[in-house]
């Protein structure tokens, strides 16, 4: 089984165009707010480009990014930098957080189905630990969650995507495989992009694992959290099981 970090590096060049045209802002007020409602240190777990990190950071908030692609975290820097805003970018397994026993940190954020990339159970158990042992006592931890992995139609070499990127375009072609005993759906994403005569094909898996309520629920519970809310979407609306996200948040006992 492939971990759920395998391919990332490989999407660092593409993952903000793709989600300028997907994702877009949509979900960003929301960390915003969230972030901006703590008196002390936040942190985010798998921060890649810094496309919340950014935005977060921005609104005054002390934020932490960690995330284990390096090429993803210099575009982060390279997104600092243009906006002269400072965070703390770390390198570094959400699996095994790399903090002293002092540090501790009013919210951790998980967003945009990052504990979705962790493909195997002791890999959620080793995270939800690692959280535990860094957010203070009553402290958050803000999980979002993509439900609708497992109802993702299988196909095969399908242009998703296609559009311009500064003097080049670029086309995405996606297939997607499920496999259902383990509760995973696999990307295998396929960029072409043009430059004049200069054509660059990149090849990468991503693979996300389904998470239930119920299940996150247990888990969190099991690590020392306490559900206090699960969210239908970034206005906080009630739970929909139809809706294309959740939101789970959890107290530290």
């Amino acid at each position: 089984m492939a971990e759920g970090w395998h391919g990332w590096d490989e999407y660092a060049p593409f993952y903000d165009w793709e989600n300028a045209q997907t994702v877009k802002r949509r979900d960003v007020p929301f960390w915003q707010r969230l972030a901006a409602a703590q008196k002390g240190p936040v942190l985010e777990l798998g921060c890649g480009t810094g496309r919340i990190t950014v935005p977060v950071a921005r609104a005054g908030a002390r934020v932490v990014g960690i995330d284990r692609s390096a090429p993803m975290l210099a575009r982060a820097r390279q997104r600092l930098r243009a906006a002269k805003l400072r965070a703390m970018l770390l390198r570094g397994d959400i699996r095994q957080l790399p903090f002293r026993r002092r540090v501790r940190f009013d919210l951790v954020m998980a967003p945009y189905g990052i504990l979705q990339s962790l493909t195997r159970e002791r890999d959620l158990r080793e995270t939800l630990d690692a959280v535990a042992g860094v957010v203070r006592s009553r402290g958050l931890f803000a999980i979002d969650l993509v439900p609708d992995l497992p109802r993702w139609s299988e196909y095969d070499r399908r242009v998703s995507l296609t559009g311009r990127r500064g003097h080049g375009r670029i086309r995405l072609t996606e297939s997607v495989r499920q496999d259902q005993r383990k509760g995973l759906t696999i990307f295998d994403q396929e960029y072409v992009e043009r430059r004049g005569s200069k054509r660059v094909v990149k090849r990468f898996s991503l693979t996300f694992r389904t998470i239930s309520i119920p299940q996150m629920r247990r888990r969190l519970e099991a690590a020392g959290f306490v559900v206090e809310a699960v969210l239908g979407d970034y206005e906080g609306g009630p739970l929909d099981l139809r809706a294309d996200v959740w939101i789970v948040l959890a107290r530290r006992k």
